[in-house]
């Protein structure tokens, strides 16, 4: 507050949050400290921009007035957010029980040997407070969606395509374990077949050569034809 002896003025400063083509308003509260009816006057070096209301009146001993200054809407903003309009609080003594009506122009003539105590203002521009940021509900980061039930109680179809998609996921890797047994049973058997076959050709070989030395031989190209087809049946056994 301001050191007067007679009203001190709380703040110090007229703040107005500036917003082009908005009308904005502050207010200012007056304390008599004293035990006087005194009377007070608000003058600013530019009128026609600001409206004040009270811009004159009287404030009784010990308690206070509220006064509101409206900044009209402006068109464009001035450099660097500066303002350099001031105002003027002018406070003289009145005679007890004074009312507004009674306050005239006469009584704070300086000049006229009134006392007259002054204090000057300044109009500061500040940002305007920022709107809350609109959530929406359920856009939670990290969230998983939630199906929701209509009154009826069923799925809408984007979620039952959700839920349909989720339980082929499920039995995806399960369908996809039957057939690699299916078909790891089938080469197994494969496999032994042709264990089977090669062990009998091998056997019937022997069984050829045997007979081949006690009768003095066999016909050569049998035995080179037998020969390959063991030799295939390995490779075969050894792919699988």
């Amino acid at each position: 507050m301001s050191a007067g002896y007679l009203l001190s003025v709380e703040p110090q400063e007229l703040q107005f949050p500036f917003e082009l083509r908005k009308q904005i308003s502050c207010s200012l509260q007056l304390l008599n400290k004293s035990d006087n009816y005194v009377a007070f006057k608000v003058k600013t070096t530019n009128p026609k921009k600001y409206c004040v209301r009270p811009n004159t009146g009287v404030v009784s001993p010990r308690s206070t007035c509220d006064v509101i200054v409206t900044m009209q809407a402006q068109k464009e903003a001035p450099p660097d957010m500066q303002c350099k309009d001031k105002f003027l609080l002018q406070s003289v003594v009145a005679s007890p029980g004074a009312t507004a009506k009674d306050v005239n122009a006469e009584m704070f003539n300086k000049e006229a040997g009134h006392h007259v105590e002054e204090c000057k203002l300044m109009v500061v521009y500040v940002a305007p407070p920022r709107p809350p940021s609109p959530v929406r509900e359920g856009s939670e980061e990290g969230s998983s969606p939630r199906a929701s039930v209509s009154d009826d109680g069923s799925l809408s179809t984007s979620e039952r395509t959700v839920v349909s998609r989720t339980h082929v996921e499920r039995h995806e890797p399960q369908d996809n374990s039957s057939e690699a047994r299916t078909l790891i049973s089938k080469l197994t058997e494969e496999k032994n077949s042709a264990i089977q076959q090669n062990k009998k050709l091998r056997e019937e070989l022997e069984l050829l050569m045997h007979q081949s030395r006690s009768r003095g031989g066999i016909p050569y190209i049998y035995v080179i034809v037998v020969g390959l087809i063991g030799i295939i049946l390995g490779y075969l056994m050894k792919g699988t």
